[in-house]
């Protein structure tokens, strides 16, 4: 027999709210079964939760994470589903590196600007 997982067993191990995991429910991302109004969540229901918040840490959008998701379980194994998600970590790279020379641009000008006004503010001190 299958172990199977409540809400709360799930929300615990991935430190997470029951509310976010009845929110991907809502979203058609998980699929428990029932018994009566307890949920019961299989082990793919678990994996799914898994690889959805992982989607979310490296930066995936739901419908991203949930077209890698749909790819498992393939007749071709997941060489698909990993193929894809190479390419998709190359453009999350990419947009973050720039987002990172972005913010050293920023960080930069911000130093910049400070040296000026510590300048300024002691030539005004000094002038008085």
């Amino acid at each position: 027999m299958n172990k199977t997982y409540s809400i709360s067993e799930l929300a615990g191990e991935f430190d997470i709210t029951t509310r976010t995991i009845r929110f991907y429910e809502e979203k058609g991302y998980l699929c428990p079964k029932r018994a009566g109004t307890r949920r019961i969540y299989t082990p793919a229901d678990r994996t799914s939760l898994r690889l959805i918040l992982r989607g979310k840490r490296l930066g995936l959008t739901l419908d991203e994470t949930a077209d890698m998701i749909k790819m498992y379980g393939s007749p071709r194994g997941n060489q698909k589903q990993l193929e894809k998600f190479i390419v998709r970590i190359g453009e999350k790279r990419v947009e973050l590196e720039q987002k990172q020379k972005d913010l050293e641009v920023m960080l930069s000008d911000l130093s910049n600007v400070e040296a000026k006004c510590h300048v300024a503010l002691a030539n005004v001190v000094n002038s008085n």
